[in-house]
């Protein structure tokens, strides 16, 4: 599988791991504190703008961390872009 990639606008980038109606969980570069917005741009055939809010954030042993929180604003055609899709 494929993971959409993000490139936060404060930095760093992202990858998703999994999406649920509204709930969804990033590998990120950087983090992002419990109840903040985060936000970028997704690549890809369809751009996308995503928005974040934060309920988690827990580093990884690697250095990067996993982010959980709820997608702001999308439209379902975003969502359809965001799925997962075979290489």
């Amino acid at each position: 599988m494929k993971e959409p990639h993000v490139r936060w606008v404060v930095g760093g980038t992202a990858a998703i791991l999994s999406m649920a109606a509204d709930k969804i969980t990033l590998r990120s570069t950087c983090p992002s504190p419990p109840g903040s917005r985060i936000e970028g741009a997704v690549e890809g055939p369809r751009p996308v703008t995503l928005r974040v809010k934060v309920h988690a954030c827990r580093r990884q042993p690697d250095g990067a961390f996993v982010l959980e929180g709820r997608a702001l604003d999308l439209t379902r055609a975003d969502r359809e872009a965001l799925a997962l899709t075979p290489d």
